[in-house]
């Protein structure tokens, strides 16, 4: 299969719209799309028919990307304390990091330990950052 084809998301950046006027296009007709699984791909001859112009992609060389991911466990900590911890992870993590990738962030507490455990997924440098944050947190 040598036909190039597009997410909804990489259309939208090419063509500078949202994700959503995209989906809209899609959804009307007057892009045409197919669906595979949950998502719509649009193929490089519809994408320039919808358009009227050739569309050129950058070439760049594939970014290397590297994903981490660590269990932090904590014992001997009150409930006020894990549920600050949550919510400045949780809170962070929804930003968007390195890489422009989502960290993910999965906590758990058992009360009867006084343990939490934390869970982060994500780019080194995001994973760093959070682990900054909680250090501070605990020595504080």
């Amino acid at each position: 299969m040598t036909e190039r084809l597009y997410s909804v998301e990489q259309v939208a950046e090419l063509l500078g719209l949202h994700v959503r006027t995209v989906r809209s296009y899609v959804r009307d007709g007057k892009l045409p799309a197919t669906r595979i699984g949950k998502q719509y791909r649009i193929t490089h001859e519809d994408l320039e028919a919808f358009t009227g112009l050739p569309i050129t992609t950058p070439h760049t060389a594939p970014r290397r990307y590297a994903e981490s991911s660590c269990i932090v466990e904590i014992d001997d900590i009150d409930r006020a304390t894990v549920d600050r911890i949550t919510t400045l992870l949780t809170a962070t993590a929804g930003t968007r990091g390195a890489g422009g990738q989502r960290m993910r962030v999965e906590t758990s507490y058992d009360p009867a330990r006084d343990r939490l455990k934390v869970i982060l997924l994500g780019s080194l440098a995001d994973t760093s950052r959070l682990l900054d944050y909680l250090d501070g947190i605990l020595s504080s």
